[in-house]
C-alpha cells in the first residue's frame, strides 16, 4: 500500500465487503445480484492499476484515467447497489 490510489480503492472495496455482508444477512428476496459486486470490484482493480503506473511516471493521462474509473465505480456502486437506501420491509 504504497499509493493514494492503493489506500482509495481498498477503502471501495473494502466498504463493498460490508455492504454485501450486510445485505446476505437480511432475510427475503436479493436486492441485489454477485454480478453487481463483481463489477464495482473490477473497477477497484482497474482504477488501482491505471493509478499505480501513474505514480511510477506513465504520466498525466494515467492520472486521469484512473481517477475517472474511480468516479465512474463509485456512480456505478451508487446507482445500481443503492446503498444509502432504507432496507425493505
Amino acid at each position: 500500500m504504497n499509493t493514494v490510489y492503493d489506500w482509495v480503492t481498498v477503502a471501495i472495496f473494502a466498504g463493498l465487503v460490508v455492504l454485501f455482508l450486510q445485505r446476505s444477512t437480511v432475510a427475503g428476496p436479493p436486492r441485489d445480484s454477485m454480478l453487481h459486486y463483481l463489477a464495482a470490484s473490477a473497477g477497484c482493480a482497474v482504477a488501482n492499476y491505471f493509478g499505480n503506473k501513474a505514480v511510477a511516471g506513465a504520466g498525466i493521462l494515467y492520472h486521469l484515467i484512473a481517477v475517472a474509473i474511480i468516479a465512474g465505480t463509485l456512480a456505478f456502486v451508487h446507482i445500481t447497489l443503492k446503498p444509502l437506501d432504507k432496507p425493505l420491509p
